[in-house]
């Protein structure tokens, strides 16, 4: 059996006047996350690191911010587009491990609804994917509320 790991990691202003889309599902703030997509960071870690893992370079080389079609595009596309290029390649998901780190809003309660919606995006099963989340204790950018940043770390199998 031939296993693969990947990382990815993204950060994302926070602004007002903007929806603040985590995980798939439209997260209640008065602040969302600014991009040239819709700024979902977890999602864009999880494409990169599924991608790397894949060797299949990065979100950027496949889904460039220059491009107009991606302009506000939903990044539940971005990802089933990764998915089709994972399954073309004869690799699938083995299990995903997240952290968002975010001092404002809470998001524990938003995390059930985040699983069900990335698996079934993925098409794999809610208990394949970890979701954490965390503060940085009012420090950096993430502690001043100015922005989001993720992390995610993959495994994938050959079929």
């Amino acid at each position: 059996m031939k296993l693969r790991t990947g990382f990815g990691y993204d950060v994302h202003q926070l602004k007002e006047g903007h929806e603040f889309w985590l995980g798939g599902i439209l997260v209640p703030h008065n602040k969302g996350a600014v991009g040239h997509s819709d700024a979902d960071v977890l999602i864009h870690v999880i494409c990169d690191a599924l991608l790397g893992a894949a060797n299949l370079r990065d979100i950027g080389f496949h889904f460039a911010d220059t491009d107009p079609k991606y302009k506000g595009i939903d990044s539940k596309i971005l990802l089933k587009n990764v998915i089709g290029l994972l399954t073309e390649k004869g690799w699938q998901i083995g299990n995903i491990d997240s952290t968002i780190c975010l001092q404002q809003p809470k998001i524990n309660p938003y995390i059930p609804d985040m699983k069900t919606c990335l698996a079934k995006v993925m098409k794999i099963e809610e208990e394949d994917i970890s979701i954490k989340a965390t503060t940085t204790e009012r420090l950096g950018f993430v502690g001043k509320e100015e922005g989001v940043a993720a992390f995610a770390v993959v495994l994938i199998e050959k079929i």
